[in-house]
């Protein structure tokens, strides 16, 4: 009889639960998986420590002005060698006093020593931060210091019946997303020992490219000591 009456008592309970839920079933069947939540606010916006990245039309990108290439320090930096490109990472930090913001892709143009300039192709992919363009673009927003980044890398191989790619870029003119002022610097990947390629696909068309602006923490963090310079038969002569 004592056993009977533990059971009767759990199916008792059971059966108020049941009840319970079925009182409020809305807040019983709308629980969400673990990491649902945490995932919406990820793509909403996340706060890293190279700037804050938020939506299109949260307020506080909403606010603040577009970077302009006045306000900005463009370097190159992270540069390598890997998996048969050759490239590094466009660092852009806001050298001024107040916020502001970039999204998209940078206007990059590739010069040659003979002054030959060809517009650098928008990336959807890159073997640098094993990269993959998802629309639409992060609205990156900088902070007085804070840096963003973009991949600008090419193939350094010739391809199909080439035997040898172009003359590199020596020099990189850049313009930020929206802004029509720019700056040149040096096209010089020390990381891969050589001058940012021209290399043309198998249809001729320049491999040559940028990534979206994006923040460091999304690209992994390569330097020269952990991808160390390739090394070729003969020396190469910085022009810039």
């Amino acid at each position: 009889m004592r056993l009977y009456a533990v059971r009767g008592r759990t199916v008792a309970l059971s059966f108020l639960a049941a009840a319970a839920c079925g009182l409020v079933l809305t807040a019983c069947g709308s629980q969400s998986a673990p990491g649902t939540a945490s995932a919406a606010t990820s793509s909403a916006g996340t706060t890293t420590s190279a700037g804050t990245t938020t939506s299109a039309s949260s307020p506080s990108a909403a606010g603040v002005d577009a970077c302009a290439t006045s306000r900005l320090k463009i370097s190159l930096t992270n540069t390598s060698a890997l998996a048969g490109q050759a490239g590094g990472y466009l660092k852009f930090t806001n050298d001024g006093g107040t916020p502001c913001r970039m999204s998209g892709w940078p206007a990059v143009v590739g010069l040659t020593a003979a002054g030959q300039a060809t517009r650098l192709r928008h990336l959807q992919s890159s073997m640098f931060g094993a990269w993959h363009y998802t629309a639409p673009p992060p609205v990156v927003t900088l902070q007085p210091g804070d840096s963003a980044y973009a991949i600008v890398a090419a193939t350094d191989k010739p391809a199909g019946d080439n035997t040898r790619c172009p003359a590199p870029y020596v020099r990189l003119r850049v313009s930020p997303p929206g802004d029509s002022g720019n700056v040149t610097i040096s096209g010089w990947l020390p990381g891969a020992v050589s001058y940012l390629p021209a290399c043309a696909s198998a249809s001729g068309s320049p491999t040559a490219g940028t990534s979206t602006i994006t923040t460091l923490s999304s690209l992994p963090h390569l330097s020269n000591s952990l991808a160390p310079p390739r090394r070729s038969g003969r020396s190469v002569r910085q022009l810039a």
